[in-house]
């Protein structure tokens, strides 16, 4: 099993730290790539292998995005999807979803997010300064 996945930021996706092994996931900094499905898509199956084997442990999930267009925001729905299914089958899923405190459009995004999760425990937190 992979204990780690990771693509580095660019200018247009964001920085990906999967820490398996300490049950630890990010997403953190701006998603507009050219191509949401190719780039999403090893990022869902990393998660899918990951969540296939979590069980009943505990997880930590933060996304510290700055930016999102709406595909990447589909994207994320399918991810929280995948977390509250994990969460729902007795895994212990939190999601942190941190937003800069002047950000009123990635708060409330954050919310709506938060609203569509059933199993998963959801914290809307603002950045550090």
């Amino acid at each position: 099993m992979m204990w780690k996945f990771e693509i580095p930021a660019t200018a247009r996706t964001p920085a990906v730290t999967f820490d398996f092994a300490e049950n630890h996931l990010k997403l953190a900094g701006e998603s507009y790539p050219e191509d949401v499905t190719e780039f999403y898509k090893p990022v869902f199956e990393a998660l899918d292998t990951y969540l296939a084997r979590l069980g009943k442990a505990s997880c930590r999930f933060d996304i510290e995005l700055i930016y999102l267009n709406s595909s990447s925001a589909k994207a994320i729905m399918m991810l929280m999807d995948k977390l509250d299914a994990a969460a729902a089958n007795g895994a212990s899923i939190e999601v942190f979803w941190s937003y800069d405190r002047e950000d009123d459009t990635m708060q409330e995004l954050g919310e709506e997010f938060g609203e569509d999760l059933v199993n998963a425990k959801f914290h809307l937190e603002k950045m550090a300064e």
